[in-house]
């Protein structure tokens, strides 16, 4: 062994490691190998900005109108605010975005009047080989209000492109008093560009054909209606061989309402179920629903049955009279909530003048005591100019059969009109156009509606169909009022049923500051 060889001191076993050098700017130590610029880390964030190209402020553009957003160049999108889909829609407003990897976006609280939006955005970015900066910073959105294409042909006249004429060839308005509960309750009128009332309906304006389509479909499935369909030409390309069109729909409902009494054909009420010509309607759905108030049979007209042999209703709910009960015996039948009794009454008009009585037998013997009051139609001494009610006086069968009084549903005399209930209904906005209501007009349409709010009071069945609201507003009254309204409670109690407080619904739109903090 050559003891003058060299010999290495340095420890075995020791790793080499890569050369050490100093950052250009600060002077830190850091590896020279994998520096990016012979700059430290915390150098590199601080002179280099990955989100320099991307711009810090933008506009949306927002309809307040039908709450809807754009989304260049022409679409509009529904999006609620701090969504999902609007934080999409703010970043696709980016330039240069899509050059990063974004790894976090979220909404920042402004204040909501302010119409300001904020979002902050966390990037990532490569600055040099195997070096990977992330970064955060924040975009403020200005809020721009613009009306959409829809919106704006809805300011304008003879836009629409579908209409839809609901008609009902009736004396009173019923029907369609029930028919716009339901389209508020589905929300089918939300399509509308405008609602215009007419002599026996309403006419409904759309801007594509496909959402009439959808409303006569909603007519279809919630009352029985006989519809027909016509187009017009407004303009044609020869060139392209492609035509505009403007779309009619017209939709009759079934002239029978509820409560109406009905002489059916002979071969029609044979056909449903062998059931007693004379019947009552009590209840329109997607069909006409009878029933026999002297053997509580029940029998169903569809839509399809009806329009194939129309009838009209052989007396309806203003021919009715009042009458008094003066003796009442059960028969022990009993069908659903109907019980069958025998009554006897003498119409109220009559008291005190003669002692004319009249029997018949009544689905309401429930309800009724001696000395209440019902109201029905008088048959006895009444003409009626009806084809089908005479060959029912005229058939062997069904001529001994006639009663000389039908029993509808309990009278309250003393019931308030126009009382203050706990409960509302909420009404459609409808433009009347020349139709303005005379004086005499708008009194029989006040009452039509008070007849049916009462309907609501005594149908469970029909409140169910319905949405109800809690009435919240207190109508201020003065100290004379008030007296005045005591003294009347006093005198007499308002009879009546009640709706409960449970069946009814909270109408948030109508809450405010001053709710919340009472609440």
């Amino acid at each position: 062994m050559d003891l003058d060889a060299p010999v290495s001191i340095a420890p075995l076993g020791t790793a080499r490691t890569g050369a050490t050098i100093l950052c250009c700017n600060c002077g830190a130590p850091i590896d020279g190998t994998t520096s990016a610029g012979a700059m430290c880390y915390d150098c590199i964030k601080s002179t280099v900005d990955i989100s320099q190209a991307i711009q810090r402020e933008a506009t949306l553009h927002y309809c307040r109108d039908c709450d809807r957003w754009l989304l260049p160049p022409q679409t509009w999108t529904v999006a609620p605010p701090e969504s999902r889909e609007l934080l999409s829609l703010c970043l696709k407003r980016l330039k240069n975005l899509n050059k990063v990897r974004i790894t976090d976006a979220r909404f920042v609280w402004t204040e909501p009047h302010s119409r300001r939006i904020k979002v902050k955005i966390t990037i990532q970015d490569s600055v040099a080989d195997g070096v990977l900066m992330q970064q955060s910073f924040e975009v403020v959105y200005i809020v721009a209000y613009q009306q959409c294409r829809d919106c704006m042909k809805s300011y304008t006249a003879n836009v629409w492109r579908a209409s839809v004429q609901v008609r009902q060839k009736v004396v009173h308005k019923r029907t369609f008093l029930f028919l716009e509960q339901l389209i508020l309750k589905h929300r089918a009128h939300r399509d509308t560009i405008n609602i215009k009332e007419e002599k026996d309906g309403i006419d409904l304006f759309f801007a594509q054909k496909n959402q009439a389509d959808a409303f006569v479909d909603f007519l279809r499935s919630v009352v029985p209606v006989f519809v027909k369909e016509s187009k017009h030409l407004i303009s044609q390309d020869e060139h392209s061989s492609t035509y505009q069109y403007k779309y009619s729909y017209s939709a009759e409902i079934v002239p029978v309402c509820k409560d109406d009494l009905v002489a059916l054909p002979i071969k029609l009420a044979k056909q449903i179920g062998n059931i007693s010509p004379l019947v009552l309607c009590h209840r329109i759905g997607t069909s006409i629903n009878l029933f026999d108030p002297n053997t509580l049979q029940t029998a169903d007209v569809s839509s399809d049955v009806y329009w194939r042999a129309p009838f009209r209703p052989l007396a309806e709910a203003p021919d009715m009279v009042e009458f008094i009960v003066m003796d009442i015996e059960p028969t022990g039948v009993q069908k659903g909530k109907w019980r069958l009794s025998e009554v006897t009454v003498a119409r109220a008009s009559d008291l005190g003048v003669n002692d004319n009585t009249y029997f018949a037998r009544t689905h309401i013997g429930q309800l009724l005591q001696p000395g209440d009051s019902v109201m029905g139609y008088m048959l006895t001494g009444t003409n009626f100019n009806n084809a089908e009610f005479d060959a029912i006086e005229a058939s062997r069968t069904y001529g001994s059969t006639i009663p000389d009084v039908v029993l509808v549903k309990k009278h309250y005399p003393n019931r308030r009109r126009n009382k203050r209930r706990n409960w509302k209904l909420k009404r459609m906005a409808k433009d009347e156009g020349d139709l303005l209501p005379k004086a005499a007009d708008q009194e029989r349409m006040e009452a039509e509606y008070e007849m049916f709010l009462r309907d609501v009071e005594e149908d469970e069945e029909l409140r169910a169909a319905l949405a109800l609201y809690k009435n919240s507003k207190k109508k201020k009254q003065d100290a004379d009022a008030m007296s005045i309204a005591d003294t009347e409670m006093t005198t007499g109690e308002d009879e009546g049923p009640r709706i409960n407080m449970d069946e009814l619904l909270d109408d948030f739109e109508e809450l405010d500051i001053q709710d919340q903090e009472g609440a």
